[in-house]
């Protein structure tokens, strides 16, 4: 297969200590009860070196149907962020089912002219596919503040908090490659392999829905990328069906490589009546398709989130069950001259 040239990269500056972090309601809203762990999540960017505001509209009780506010609202909310050069990076408090209904409202001339860090996963899977998609921005598919930062991380080992809080601290603030991700015994070879690639990739189901839209990834920018996902809820048959939508989409046919994370509360797999486990059913679609496979790996819906920046380019060896970021996320901050 022949690749064609791949877009520039749009990366974020890097942040510094100080710098200015609001958390936002992209999405879904905040409930009372939750306030505690948002709070929580203010603490760990705090200790991270950051300034935190939140946004407006996240506020507790504040909610339309199932989202923090009507789309056209988070879409105000969100360009004015974008706009603002104060705001160095936007967290979203959680996921939800909104953000398709503001797809088409995002000042993406903002983004281009100053881009900033995205952060979070679920629905704003689909934030990071289709900027990436109209702009080249890289995505942070990485933990929500609400349920993530002060819950998950919150609920983790003091050891592993800390290693989870330097490794978001460099991925916002490096500008050299972070190199392997941290491994843990849970990761599967599900097929061995070794391949280097872009990092494309979100929660399956959103994967699926932003390819539906008129800003869907070219299939060209799937060539030789390495494809990760997670799935939450639904039915086995779903997960099934969505990988299948790839391979009559032609995306399967493009990748060089798939990273698959935890699944969480998926009916049907691997149930006593002989229903399939998750290997075998990527398996079953991917047919001689010989690419690498890494699973069972932890980020999206399964707890704390490993950093999966989508567009940085990566190394993944399934066999020896590793993952590398070979870019940084963020570009350097620019050289103040003196007297300037």
């Amino acid at each position: 297969m022949t690749f064609t040239a791949l877009p520039r990269l749009l990366r974020p500056r890097a942040l510094r200590p100080g710098d200015l972090v609001v958390v936002a309601s992209l999405s879904g809203p905040l409930h009372a009860v939750y306030e505690p762990d948002l709070e929580q999540a203010v603490v760990v960017l705090e200790q991270m070196g950051f300034r935190v505001r939140r946004a407006p509209l996240l506020e507790a009780g504040r909610q339309h149907w199932w989202s923090a506010a009507r789309p056209a609202e988070i879409a105000e909310e969100f360009n004015g962020l974008l706009r603002d050069p104060e705001v160095r990076a936007i967290i979203a408090h959680d996921g939800g089912a909104t953000v398709l209904g503001y797809l088409d409202l995002i000042d993406v001339d903002a983004i281009a002219a100053d881009p900033k860090p995205i952060l979070g996963y679920s629905d704003i899977s689909l934030l990071h596919l289709v900027l990436y998609a109209r702009t080249g921005l890289v995505g942070f598919h990485a933990d929500l503040a609400t349920p993530g930062l002060g819950g998950h991380w919150h609920a983790a080992p003091p050891a592993r908090r800390a290693d989870l809080e330097k490794l978001y601290a460099t991925l916002l603030t490096g500008t050299e490659p972070i190199g392997a991700l941290p491994a843990s015994p849970s990761w599967e070879c599900w097929r061995a392999g070794r391949t280097e690639g872009r990092l494309i990739g979100g929660v399956m189901n959103r994967i699926v829905l932003a390819q539906a839209t008129r800003f869907a990834l070219p299939l060209e920018r799937f060539d030789g990328a390495v494809l990760f996902w997670d799935e939450m809820g639904g039915h086995a048959s779903h997960v099934w069906s969505y990988l299948q939508v790839l391979r009559h989409s032609g995306v399967l046919d493009r990748i060089s490589g798939m990273v698959v994370g935890v699944p969480r509360e998926i009916d049907g797999l691997g149930s006593p009546e002989g229903s399939p486990t998750l290997p075998e059913i990527v398996l079953d679609v991917l047919g001689d398709r010989d690419i690498p496979v890494l699973g069972n790996v932890e980020f999206g819906h399964a707890g704390p989130n490993l950093p999966m920046p989508v567009g940085i380019r990566v190394a993944l060896d399934a066999r020896q069950r590793t993952l590398s970021l070979l870019e940084p996320a963020v570009r350097p901050l620019p050289v103040t001259r003196p007297g300037s």
